[in-house]
C-alpha cells in the first residue's frame, strides 16, 4: 500500500480541524464541513527532457511558481509505454510486467487493466477522463475500446497517436480521423484538438459537485512517425503559429555531448561513431523542432489552469506536470533516444501544484514516476487494489527529508525475448547500472556530473560499488513498502 503519512495535504488537515473547534453560532448550526477532495490533473508531455522546459515558460509560471518543482524526479524505465504503465500502477516494471512497447514483452494489450489509478479513483467517486496518447498500441486490435475506469475518453489510437495531422481519436466509442497527415490545416493540429476536449470537459465538470480525474496527454515533443525531415521541415512539426519560433535556437550541449572517450561505457555506446557536421545538423534541426512544438503544449496547460480558475476550482486542483521519459541528443555520442540509465534519458521534469503543496518551491528530493499514482490515491482519499511501490508527492513536498538516502530503481529487464536489458541504481550522488552483458557502469555524480568517467572498475569504490550492487539486488524484486 501506498504511503498513507499525508492522507490529507496539511492545509485541509488545519482547515477541517479549525472547522470542527469552532463554536456553533446559532441554534442547531453547525461547523463548516472541511474542504471538498481536490480535483485531479496529470499533464504528461511526450519524450521532454528537462532541458526542454525552457520553451514551456506558461508553465512555469503556472505551476512552478505556485507550486513545487522536484529537481530530482527519474523515471522507472526510460521508455513510453513501461513508463506510462507505472503512471496508471504505481508499481516499477517488474511489478506491472509492461517491459517494452510492443509485444511480447510490453506494449498496452501487456497492462492489467482491472487495477489501475482510474479504476480506483472511480470506485472513490471521482469522474474521469483521458485525453491523448495512452499506451504503445493502444487501439491496434480495436479502436473502438475504452480502457477500464475511464468515464470520459479521448485517446488516440495507434499508429496515428504519432501524426500531428491525420491523427485519429476514439471519442467515446466512436473512432474519428482529424484531417490528412500532409494537409497542415491549423484548426486540426493535434495538441489544439485535445486542448479543446481538455477545457470542455473542465468546464462541463467544475460546476459539479463530484471531484474529477483529467489526464491529459499530448504527443509533443515526440517526433511524427512516418513524416521526414526534409528540405527544412520540422519533425515534430509545430503549429503553424509557432514555426520557426526557435529557428535560430543553438544546440545545447554539455561536456557529455559527442564524448571524446568512451572506452569506459558498455560495448553499445563504444560502438558509437563520432557525430559529425552532418549529423549534429540533423540533431539541431531535431531540437528547434522538438522546442517549437512545444509552444502549443505551454498554451494548452494555460488554458486548462484558466478554466480551473474560471469556475473557482484552481484553489482545489492538484495539478501534475511531467513527462514519461528524458531524450538524449547527441550525449555520450548518442544522437537521438532514451531507453538508457544516463541522465538526459532518466530524469525528467515533475512540478506539483494543490492544495498542501509548497508555492515556488525547488524540492531535491528523489522522486519517480512510482510516486504519481500514490499522490493521486492520496490526495483522493482513494483505495488502491494492489500494492504500489511509491510515495505521495504531497507528502515530500511538505517534508523532503522522507526521502534522504532513497534508492530509485532504472530497470529495463529481464525481458521473456532475452534482448539485451539493465538494471540500474540512483541514490544521492551516485549511479550504478548492471547490464544483462555483465558490464558494469558507476558514477560519481558529484564530481563528475555529466557521467565521462565510470569508475565501476575503481578500488576506491570498491565498497560503495558492494552497497549499490547488494541493494540494487533488493529492488529488482521489491513491491511495495519495500521499495523504500
Amino acid at each position: 500500500m501506498p504511503n498513507r503519512r499525508a492522507r490529507v495535504p496539511v492545509a485541509l488537515a488545519a482547515l477541517a480541524v479549525a472547522a470542527a473547534l469552532a463554536p456553533v453560532t446559532a441554534a442547531g448550526a453547525a461547523a463548516q464541513p472541511a474542504p471538498a477532495r481536490p480535483n485531479l490533473v496529470v499533464i504528461m508531455a511526450d519524450d521532454l527532457d528537462v532541458s526542454g522546459m525552457s520553451a514551456l515558460p506558461r508553465t512555469r509560471e503556472l505551476l512552478g511558481a505556485n507550486g513545487t518543482t522536484f529537481s530530482n524526479s527519474f523515471v522507472s524505465y526510460p521508455l513510453c509505454c513501461p513508463s506510462r504503465a507505472t503512471y496508471l500502477t504505481g508499481q516499477y516494471p517488474h511489478n506491472h510486467d509492461v517491459m517494452g512497447n510492443s509485444p511480447p514483452d510490453g506494449g498496452y494489450e501487456q497492462l492489467r487493466g482491472d487495477e489501475t489509478v482510474p479504476v480506483w479513483l472511480s470506485r472513490a467517486g471521482y469522474r474521469t477522463t483521458h485525453i491523448g496518447k495512452y499506451l504503445n498500441g493502444y487501439g491496434v486490435n480495436d479502436p473502438t475500446e475504452i480502457p477500464p475506469g475511464w468515464g470520459e475518453w479521448h485517446g488516440t489510437v495507434d499508429p496515428t497517436t504519432y501524426r500531428m495531422w491525420g491523427y485519429t481519436i476514439n471519442n467515446n466509442g466512436v473512432p474519428r480521423t482529424y484531417g490528412r497527415q500532409d494537409v497542415e490545416d491549423p484548426a486540426l493540429y493535434q495538441t489544439d484538438v485535445l486542448r479543446a476536449f481538455a477545457t470542455d470537459y473542465v468546464n462541463r465538470m467544475a460546476p459539479q459537485a463530484a471531484p474529477f480525474l483529467l489526464s491529459f496527454a499530448p504527443l509533443a515533443p515526440h517526433s511524427e512517425v512516418g513524416w521526414a525531415s526534409v528540405n527544412g521541415d520540422r519533425n515534430p512539426r509545430p503549429a503553424p503559429r509557432h514555426r520557426g519560433a526557435y529557428g535560430t535556437a543553438p544546440l545545447p550541449t554539455t561536456p557529455s555531448f559527442d564524448e571524446a572517450d568512451v572506452s569506459d561505457k558498455p560495448a553499445q555506446v563504444r560502438a558509437l561513431p563520432r557525430i559529425d557536421a552532418g549529423s549534429r545538423a540533423e540533431i539541431t534541426q531535431d531540437h528547434r523542432s522538438r522546442l517549437e512544438s512545444l509552444l502549443a503544449v505551454d498554451e494548452a496547460v494555460a488554458a486548462i489552469v484558466a478554466r480551473l480558475a474560471a469556475h473557482g476550482e484552481l484553489a482545489n486542483t492538484v495539478i501534475v506536470f511531467t513527462s514519461d521519459n528524458g531524450w538524449l541528443q547527441g550525449e555520450h555520442r548518442i544522437p537521438r533516444g532514451k531507453i538508457f540509465a544516463y541522465e538526459e534519458s532518466a530524469r525528467v521534469p515533475l512540478v506539483l501544484r494543490g492544495p498542501g503543496v509548497p508555492a515556488g518551491a525547488v524540492n531535491a528530493a528523489f522522486t519517480s514516476n512510482v510516486d504519481l499514482a500514490a499522490t493521486l490515491v492520496d490526495a483522493a482519499d482513494a483505495t488502491p487494489g494492489i500494492p504500489i511501490d511509491g510515495r505521495s508527492l504531497i507528502s515530500l513536498a511538505q517534508d523532503p527529508g522522507q526521502a534522504t538516502g532513497r534508492h530509485l530503481l532504472i530497470e529495463t529487464g529481464p525481458k521473456p525475448s532475452g534482448n539485451p536489458w539493465y538494471a540500474a541504481i540512483r541514490v544521492g550522488r551516485y549511479s550504478y547500472v548492471e547490464h544483462s552483458s555483465g558490464e558494469r557502469e558507476l558514477y560519481d555524480l558529484v564530481t563528475d556530473p555529466y557521467q565521462l568517467r565510470s569508475r565501476h572498475d575503481d578500488p576506491a569504490l570498491a565498497a560503495v560499488r558492494s552497497a549499490l550492487a547488494a541493494r540494487l539486488a533488493t529492488l529488482r524484486s521489491c513491491a511495495g513498502n519495500t521499495c523504500g
